[in-house]
């Protein structure tokens, strides 16, 4: 006889206080004991919501009408007490901070079985062997507060391990970690599977969830569930089909689709970096293009597109001959009692798209918000179009620099999208007028014209995050500062953001990104900055920080997915050496 699944939804439609609409509209799966499922969607398809309605917070914490039901061993997580579900589900939220509670690492994780009236010798069992799982045990007497956005991160997932509930659901939990990190909680992943728990995942890393998963449940953008079934139904047999609706997919999918475009036989989808080395040393070249171009039709792009990333474009010269536009010099920086960085020298280019790049806690968001002006720097350290940030006021250094925070909610200060937008643009004294088409334009590129009244808090991941970027475009500042922009985001609305930035960055304006996502890095940047215990480790074009392992281990980094496969190719030397996946279309052997 089958056991009931631990958990089950059916046709579970969630409305919030005040929305027109239930997102999700119609979700319906289940997760059997021991599963590992992945749950997947475009950004606002209610993914973040659902995690909060299984563990009950979503109607009893926060108002919203239910309907269809969700079921956790057997009890309605609806009206089942929040306390008493917490026995079976432990919970990893898309922000960490939200979860942190205590004045230590260690009675962080304690917290929870503490609350379970566990004896005191199992509280500290688990709480050492959480800690030792995600790598913070060494740092148990910290205060959360000074771990940086991936060591919250950490911390948060190993809060949840502790309570050792049958169910563990995470939403997005690596997406502040580095590479090596996200090695680390993955491992922690499977020594939990391993024990006979289930696994809710919520994650937009697929390249690294794909080895884990057991199960793929996927939703439509109104948060309805089309798609259920094993990874290999879902991920190889739907890979166009997901693509085109813009979820995220491992990139070495992504890059099979370019190819199969370009003419390469890929019939059955790689999902791995190994696989797709095997497919290319499998396949045969396509035939050589007719070297006579077709005359374009009229209004047809000029260039071949990728389908979903950034059609391949040359790069513009960057370099020295162009003036600086930030310039910093002995940079030293404390937080608090800590050195964070050491004697920092930088010089970015005006027109430059630089990626800032390291382990969790290089300081590499320090760096940044030093340039900004949003952590002041000493002063005469750091010029910032030709400004000091130490002595600019704020609405002065704003029209010369926009800066995008690693968490969306910390920069939102009005009570309507409309008006986050606007705020900055009225500062500037603009024509009201002025400021409404502006306003109207950034809403509409962003995708959040149907939000212009709602509450900046009440926005899905996704969209707190697109609109903390129009916060910074808006004003239309020569420079652009961007912690992690692509968090929360799904691959549709992702490369619809690094587009705008590319085309920016093509018009002219310099882009700062600190990121943990190589293959960005790889797509975008001219220029990668890489930093290890508050100073610079390499300075360089990309491909040659990718090229250095010892490098790249050293720095708590690893090289991107598509430059693991392409290194390994034997059959087509063309293709060795590439990082970017706007440059497979159109390549021969």
């Amino acid at each position: 006889m089958t056991s009931p699944p631990l958990l089950q939804l059916r046709d579970v439609g969630i409305t919030h206080d005040g929305a027109d609409a239930a997102v999700p509209a119609s979700a319906t799966f289940d997760v059997a004991a021991g599963e590992v499922v992945l749950l997947l969607g475009p950004s606002g398809s209610g993914k973040s919501t659902l995690a909060l309605a299984v563990n009950g917070l979503i109607p009893q914490s926060i108002a919203a009408t239910v309907t269809g039901s969700v079921a956790v061993a057997g009890q309605d997580a609806a009206t089942t007490p929040v306390a008493t579900l917490a026995r079976s589900v432990g919970m990893v939220f898309q922000d960490p901070d939200a979860q942190l509670i205590t004045g230590t690492v260690f009675d962080d994780v304690a917290f929870g079985p503490e609350n379970l009236r566990l004896p005191v010798h199992e509280v500290l069992a688990r709480t050492e062997r959480a800690l030792r799982q995600v790598g913070l045990w060494e740092r148990r007497a910290e205060n959360p507060d000074r771990l940086s956005g991936g060591g919250k991160q950490r911390l948060a997932i190993a809060a949840a391990l502790a309570m050792g509930s049958d169910l563990l659901v995470l939403d997005e939990p690596t997406a502040n970690l580095d590479p090596a990190g996200i090695e680390d909680v993955y491992d922690a992943l499977r020594a939990v599977a391993a024990d006979g728990r289930s696994i809710l995942l919520v994650e937009h890393n697929l390249d690294a969830a794909v080895e884990l998963t057991d199960r793929v449940v996927v939703l439509d953008a109104a948060g309805r569930t089309v798609v259920v079934g094993g990874v290999d139904e879902v991920l190889r047999g739907h890979a166009e089909r997901l693509h085109a609706m813009g979820v995220w997919l491992p990139v070495s999918t992504v890059a099979a689709l370019a190819l199969r475009r370009a003419g390469w036989s890929m019939e059955r989808m790689p999902l791995t970096p190994a696989e797709l080395t095997a497919a290319l040393d499998a396949a045969a070249a396509p035939a050589p293009p007719d070297p006579t171009p077709a005359p374009a039709a009229a209004g047809a792009p000029s260039g071949p597109a990728d389908g979903g990333s950034t059609t391949s474009r040359p790069r513009r010269p960057q370099g020295k001959a162009a003036a600086p536009a930030i310039e910093v010099r002995g940079l030293t920086l404390r937080r608090g009692r800590d050195e964070v960085l050491h004697g920092i020298d930088l010089d970015i280019a005006a027109g430059e798209f630089t990626a800032v790049v390291g382990a969790n806690g290089a300081g590499k968001t320090s760096l940044v918000q030093a340039i900004a002006g949003v952590l002041p720097p000493p002063r005469g350290t750091v010029r910032v179009a030709g400004a000091d940030p130490a002595r600019t006021r704020l609405r002065d250094l704003s029209s010369r620099i926009g800066f995008v925070f690693q968490n969306p909610e910390h920069q939102f200060i009005a009570h309507t999208v409309y008006d986050e937008l606007a705020h900055g643009l009225r500062l500037q004294r603009l024509p009201e007028d002025d400021v409404r088409a502006r306003t109207m334009d950034m809403l509409a590129r962003f995708g959040l014209e149907q939000k212009a009244d709602v509450h900046p808090f009440l926005l899905s991941g996704g969209q707190k995050r697109r609109l903390s970027v129009g916060t910074a475009l808006v004003g239309g500042a020569p420079i652009l500062a961007l912690d992690e922009p692509t968090f929360g985001q799904d691959r549709a609305r992702a490369e619809e953001l690094l587009a705008l930035l590319q085309d920016l960055n093509d018009s002219g304006t310099t882009i700062v990104v600190v990121t943990h996502d190589m293959q960005l890095v790889a797509e975008h940047a001219t220029r990668a900055v890489v930093l290890g215990g508050g100073r610079v480790l390499a300075d360089a074009p990309p491909a040659e920080v990718f090229a250095d392992d010892r490098l790249l281990r050293r720095a708590g980094l690893r090289p991107p997915p598509l430059v693991t496969a392409l290194r390994e190719v034997t059959r087509h030397p063309s293709l060795v050496g590439l990082t970017r996946v706007a440059d497979l279309d159109g390549r021969r052997g």
